[in-house]
């Protein structure tokens, strides 16, 4: 499903002929510090080829100091895909050394607050923008569907929105930027530059908020000149629907599981990929914040733990296992050195026998086709 999200503004038209390179312009921004004064980060990705960007590894909502909110980009012949957009995603972006006129398209798992509360930053901070400081060309949103649940939340009454009306409320909440920018001929309405897609589940496969993840085989979301894109559900608690996305490529294969308890649909998903970027739990890290035990029973449910990572990777047959959404991200609680170290413990009781990499913020890898493309 896709629904156009608001009307141009009146001044659309003469905001176009101000410029043949760019849509519109905007206020200038200050010049942001280059990724080139970033390390870990290596090359800005080629016109050619396909590479993953972490942008952010923290899992959970609570904001840390030293790990960004949950968020990845895959660049593909030039132009970049984000996979959800947690706390600082638009700065990791670019620190990454990513151009924003490259950005093509945003994917959300599902709509926790760690998740999303980036995602309309790409937009009203960008959209329209000037030279290299935003993108001009519509860019594709895909995300979940409401499931017409009932929110809870006092101020909000009604159905719990999907990503369709939840950009819908965001461009009404921060209505007053642009509207003034536009005012002063300096600017777009956001929501001209973007295509939402509401996903629903595929009829048929029963799944409902009582049953969020039944077994099912991937489905086809979208497919451009760049890739294939299929998902699949995940179960994560109380929420619904949440994906899991695989994207296919000439020059190789990528699968993002989304926040997800262990579930045969990730297997499926990632049969034969070249990397399988999976979150990662430490159970025994919960223990040391604190937290009660209720709660941990809960996260430890609704996620998967570290030690099945390789399990789950080997009967995948991936190639690359990559872990980021790492819980907890204090790196005080839980160093470094911890989760590589369990990392490799998993991937070896489970005889997998590819390479494992722990997620850092902004580290890049190049991904290479191991085998044909799947159809």
């Amino acid at each position: 499903m896709c629904e156009p999200l608001g009307e141009p503004p009146s001044r659309r038209t003469m905001l176009a002929a101000m410029t043949t390179a760019a849509a519109a312009v905007a206020v200038p921004l200050p010049v942001a510090e280059r990724a080139a004064a970033v390390t870990d980060t290596g090359p800005a990705p080629s016109a050619t080829g396909l590479s993953v960007t972490l942008l952010g590894t923290n899992g959970g909502p609570p904001p840390l100091p030293d790990r960004y909110g949950i968020s990845s980009a895959l660049t593909v012949n030039g132009r970049t895909y984000v996979v959800d957009c947690g706390r600082g995603a638009v700065t990791q972006y670019l620190r990454a050394g990513l151009s924003m006129p490259s950005l093509a398209g945003i994917f959300l798992t599902h709509l926790h607050a760690d998740h999303v509360v980036d995602y309309y930053s790409f937009p009203l901070l960008s959209a329209g923008a000037a030279g290299t400081q935003g993108f001009q060309n519509p860019i594709e949103v895909y995300g979940p569907g409401s499931a017409g649940v009932a929110s809870t939340v006092a101020g909000a009454p009604g159905t719990v929105p999907g990503t369709v009306g939840m950009t819908r409320l965001a461009g009404r909440a921060y209505a007053a930027s642009p509207t003034f920018f536009m005012a002063e001929h300096a600017g777009i309405d956001p929501a001209t530059l973007l295509r939402v897609h509401d996903l629903l589940p595929p009829s048929g496969t029963g799944a409902s908020a009582t049953d969020p993840a039944p077994a099912m085989a991937p489905f086809t979301v979208m497919e451009n000149d760049d890739m294939k894109v299929t998902a699949v559900l995940v179960p994560h608690g109380a929420v619904f629907p949440a994906y899991a996305y695989r994207f296919d490529t000439d020059h190789g294969s990528v699968v993002f599981s989304g926040d997800t308890a262990p579930t045969p649909n990730i297997i499926r998903l990632a049969a034969h990929a070249d990397v399988l970027v999976h979150e990662a739990l430490y159970p025994a890290g919960l223990a040391r914040l604190g937290l009660p035990r209720t709660l941990i029973d809960h996260i430890t449910s609704t996620h998967t733990d570290v030690a099945r990572l390789g399990r789950i990777a080997a009967e995948s047959e991936a190639g690359t296992l990559v872990a980021t959404h790492l819980g907890p991200g204090q790196q005080a609680v839980v160093p470094d050195a911890t989760w590589r170290r369990l990392l490799h413990d998993s991937a070896r009781r489970a005889d997998f026998g590819g390479p494992t990499v722990l997620g850092t913020d902004l580290m890049r890898l190049p991904v290479r086709r191991r085998g044909p493309r799947r159809s």
